[in-house]
């Protein structure tokens, strides 16, 4: 029996047509902490530490990056936190 592996390389042009998009949360004062705990929870699954650790950042230092990936993906998340009310952006990760 003969097997075959094939391996994909992505080229700088693949990856440049495909980039990766930051979604970060931004520090409001409306919102309490444990309800930001409890969307990042629901929303992506996070444990109850990992929650906290970004609820944190979100917190002291004014922003936190929750998630990066492609685009569509990026968009849904955006989209879910805004319907939670938290206050979300979107930025290339170049």
């Amino acid at each position: 029996m003969i097997t075959e592996t094939i391996t994909e390389e992505k080229t700088k042009d693949e990856t440049a047509m495909n980039p990766t998009w930051r979604v970060v949360v931004l520090n409001d004062p409306v919102n309490l902490m444990n309800y930001v705990v409890m969307v990042f929870r629901k929303v992506f699954g996070f444990d109850e530490t990992r929650a906290i650790k970004h609820m944190r950042e979100v917190h002291e230092r004014g922003r936190s990056v929750v998630w990066s990936g492609n685009r569509e993906r990026a968009e849904t998340f955006a989209y879910q936190l805004q319907h939670w009310r938290l206050q979300t952006i979107l930025e290339r990760d170049d």
